[in-house]
């Protein structure tokens, strides 16, 4: 089993890692995709930093910066580790 190094976030300091993996759908393509359980962890993260924005303002909004900072973050993280579940799940 190979060794993942999970990526610094500056919002949450320590990322919390899942104890297992799981089957994820994409809700607009109904694609799907099985990650580890690294892999979910930083998805539902990436995911939280996506409503969070949304909530916050949107991306144009300069009140949102610190949780785009982290989203850019996990999402090259992501891309990096699991290329073919970024495309599916993310991109």
């Amino acid at each position: 089993m190979k060794t993942v190094k999970l990526p610094k976030f500056k919002l949450a300091g320590e990322l919390k890692v899942y104890d297992q993996g799981e089957r994820v759908q994409n809700p607009f393509s109904g694609e799907s995709h099985d990650l580890t359980a690294e892999e979910l962890s930083v998805y539902d993260y990436i995911i939280g930093l996506q409503h969070m924005i949304d909530r916050a303002g949107g991306p144009f909004s300069p009140t949102t910066r610190k949780y785009q900072q982290d989203l850019r973050i996990g999402l090259d993280w992501f891309r990096r580790n699991n290329a073919s579940a970024y495309m599916t799940l993310l991109d």
